[in-house]
């Protein structure tokens, strides 16, 4: 689900996870992840929890890796058959036109984008990526997105140009592929104070790509609605806030987690169950310890390493 860089963060090359013996209670871990899921930011949930920031950082960095690990194991033979993609916006330590010199192109600096697939059905999200918005990005997202799926699917993207030869790439002709193409423009009845509302959409364009796609079901709005719920869910992804990420290993790991949560955790209100059991992907809805859970696991799998002992002789004092 990853790129290459977020992959080596898993578990067995990292010797630095929470292996002190001083660690955060289970109780403090749950009320920590309880607060990020929903929405909150870091300082805010270092004030409502009263755990020091660096170390709500710690946890949520090693327990977004393992989700981000148990995801990719888990979510494979998916019986999807329609599937809506899209990429949504944010950034990294600044935005573009304010990236000092010095750091332009430099990895995870500036504009971030990540690409999400959903199941129309089910609401289950199967794959993401976080990268940039260009044609290697587009490829590698699709690539994965196509291993996972059971079956011949339909799929809906907007009208972004690296979707044309990224899907041909993945799925060589084997998917009913249609893009649905807006054409948004201004609205002159709107007032100038208005200027953070997005453009007015004039027109859709369904446009089938290949294979027979269904026209009732070309259609991008389960995948804007999940963008939404990004931005609500994602404290990282709020416009207008200081609450960006500083560092991409960060926000990828915010990201795992946000899924981790939606897929297993949260019931949504049309299915009346998680996206996960309605996927077949698990037979109940999961709790925040199950995903801590998780982690735990990882930690007992991981060594301790300790330095070299020392025996320290006693000051005398005369």
């Amino acid at each position: 689900m990853q790129p290459a860089w977020v992959k080596q963060l898993l578990f067995p090359d990292r010797s630095g996870i929470m292996t002190s013996m001083n660690r955060l209670s289970p109780a403090k871990r749950k009320a920590v992840i309880a607060c990020l899921v929903e929405g909150n930011s870091i300082r805010s949930t270092v004030r409502m929890t009263g755990v020091a920031k660096a170390t709500v950082m710690k946890l949520l960095l090693d327990l977004g890796t393992a989700c981000s690990v148990y995801q990719d194991a888990t979510l494979r033979d998916l019986p999807c058959r329609r599937v809506q993609c899209d990429e949504i916006w944010s950034f990294c330590y600044a935005k573009a036109k304010n990236v000092p010199a010095e750091k332009r192109g430099e990895r995870g600096v500036g504009d971030v984008w990540t690409w999400v697939a959903l199941d129309s059905d089910t609401k289950l999200v199967p794959s993401f990526y976080i990268g940039t918005r260009d044609l290697r990005s587009a490829s590698h997202f699709m690539r994965d997105l196509a291993s996972r799926l059971r079956s011949r699917v339909q799929l809906t993207t907007d009208g972004h140009n690296a979707y044309l030869l990224a899907v041909k790439g993945a799925f060589n002709g084997e998917v009913d592929y249609a893009m649905l193409v807006k054409i948004y423009g201004s609205d002159n009845s709107r007032k100038p104070e208005r200027r953070y509302s997005p453009a007015v959409c004039l027109e859709a364009i369904p446009s089938r790509v290949s294979g027979d796609p269904d026209p009732d079901h070309i259609s991008t709005s389960h995948i804007e609605r999940l963008n939404l719920t990004m931005r609500m869910s994602v404290r990282r992804y709020t416009r207008l806030t200081n609450a960006f990420s500083k560092k991409i290993e960060n926000h990828a790991a915010a990201v795992s987690l946000h899924f981790m949560h939606y897929n297993f955790c949260r019931v949504h209100q049309t299915l009346g169950t998680t996206p996960a059991v309605a996927a077949g992907v698990t037979d109940h809805v999961w709790k925040i310890d199950e995903i801590i859970d998780l982690l735990d696991a990882a930690e007992r799998s991981v060594p301790m390493k300790r330095g070299p002992y020392k025996k320290r002789q006693p000051k005398v004092v005369v």
